[in-house]
């Protein structure tokens, strides 16, 4: 297994936070790596969706968790491999905190976390800083 996590602060309140997550058709306005996104049903686990990066093909994920206003999973298919994305708001000593993950596991981890694993978490922050300024404009 190979696990990556990004951890920010934010001004932004757990709410304003989910209102975003929770907007997968819209997931391209803060996250630049995202072409396209759906969801074929309400945001609630076991929910599937279709997703497009921008340089790869389309992939199919379902919701895997999602527990209003506090964290989502969404589940993934790689080649002998799962792909798992971890969203999670947190309040700690009265600060707002927003933590991105990804989690690749299977007999092909090792290829996946390096061909993708690396340039997803790279492109982490500049995603989690635009949610965050973006949750931030939410009435």
């Amino acid at each position: 297994m190979w696990k990556q996590e990004i951890t920010i602060e934010t001004k932004a309140t757990k709410e304003q936070i989910w209102k975003l997550w929770s907007d997968v058709e819209n997931w391209n306005k803060w996250d630049n790596e995202v072409q396209t996104s759906k969801l074929n049903g309400e945001f609630e686990k076991g929910t599937k969706g279709v997703l497009k990066p921008n340089n790869g093909p389309k992939s199919k994920f379902i919701l895997e968790s999602a527990k209003y206003p506090f964290e989502f999973t969404t589940k993934s298919s790689l080649p002998l491999a799962k792909m798992y994305f971890t969203h999670k708001v947190s309040e700690n000593n009265g600060k707002t905190e927003i933590t991105h993950g990804v989690e690749i596991s299977g007999i092909t981890t090792f290829i996946f976390s390096k061909l993708i694993g690396k340039k997803i978490v790279s492109e982490l922050p500049k995603a989690m800083e635009k949610l965050s300024v973006m949750a931030q404009n939410i009435e």
